[in-house]
């Protein structure tokens, strides 16, 4: 079980630092430019094939489903362009990694590197120690214009956290078309 323990409470309202970080198709992303809705999942770190994931990873709380929900905002990726939402997942493994990942999963976005804790650390994102490996915690954030909005975390379920997306993104189109 993990428990909300406030430490992206502050992150609401936030407006992201003008940080360009690497992404898998080659670009560096700066999340305080872009202008509409950005959903970005950070997640610790997903492993490759053949290499065993670091001592006691089963046994940390919210290290284990980062394939998942990799693949599950795959899955949803369609239902999020509809709602008119860029998607990025985010890690601080490096960007030869993480392209590895995104090809073998066939993945429809892009992932960030934060892989200098830059982004992580001007936010106060939360992280955590494993086998001598500071990883970032999960959690996804709505930004909207360069502003967050929304923030999902603790995140139980991995694989649902694109209904975690979905349901707040639909309820704000709803709430919109009802004050138009």
């Amino acid at each position: 079980m993990i428990e909300d323990d406030g430490l992206c409470r502050h992150l609401v309202g936030t407006r992201l630092p003008d940080v360009a970080l690497p992404s898998t198709d080659g670009m560096a992303i700066n999340l305080s430019e872009p202008t509409g809705t950005t959903v970005v999942y950070c997640y610790p770190m997903t492993s490759q094939p053949g290499t065993p994931p670091p001592a006691n990873w089963d046994e940390t709380p919210g290290a284990r489903g980062c394939t998942q929900q990799s693949c599950s905002f795959k899955n949803n990726f369609s239902k999020l362009s509809k709602l008119n939402a860029v998607v990025y997942g985010m890690s601080t493994q490096n960007t030869d990694y993480q392209k590895e990942m995104t090809e073998r999963l066939q993945l429809p976005y892009s992932v960030l590197s934060d892989a200098k804790f830059e982004y992580c650390d001007i936010l106060n994102i939360p992280t955590f120690i494993v086998d001598c490996k500071r990883l970032i915690k999960r959690v996804t954030i709505i930004i909207e214009s360069g502003i967050i909005e929304a923030v999902h975390y603790p995140i139980l379920q991995s694989a649902s956290d694109p209904d975690w997306v979905i349901a707040h993104l639909s309820a704000k189109n709803r709430n919109a078309t009802r004050t138009n």
